[in-house]
């Protein structure tokens, strides 16, 4: 299967007219898949892809070459989905479906929240009271 690599941080919601991948030699339908992966803040690798029918998360993964340079560990650690639902890497696709490898969350958003008030807040709330009269 030919693929088309976007730059790191482009991105894109559906491929480019005339961006047809050969189908191989395959005869039946083939499905148009997305398959993006952040690597890090800024640094998002997307790339299309024409599967047959009938293939799985796990064949989009492989296709897509974007876990090739990756240690176990580090691919390990990545949880794939579909359109932001969890998925099993034996699920099937569908036309026009969306494969995501996301990252583990290193601080929880609650404590994220917490923390920028707790450095940025009575800063702020004090900028809006304005000055004392």
């Amino acid at each position: 299967m030919a693929s088309a690599e976007l730059p790191p941080g482009s991105l894109r919601s559906r491929p480019p007219e005339g961006d047809q991948a050969p189908s191989g030699g395959r005869a039946g339908p083939e499905l148009a898949i997305e398959v993006v992966y952040a690597a890090a803040p800024h640094d998002v690798r997307q790339v299309w892809l024409r599967l047959r029918d009938g293939s799985t998360l796990a064949d989009a993964l492989r296709e897509s070459r974007l876990l090739d340079g990756l240690s176990p560990a580090q691919a390990d650690a990545l949880r794939p989905g579909i359109w932001g639902r969890a998925a099993t890497l034996r699920t099937l696709l569908r036309d026009g479906d969306r494969v995501e490898l996301t990252r583990a969350l290193r601080v929880d958003p609650k404590e994220a929240r917490r923390l920028r008030y707790r450095r940025d807040g009575m800063r702020k709330a004090k900028a809006r009271a304005g000055p004392k009269p």
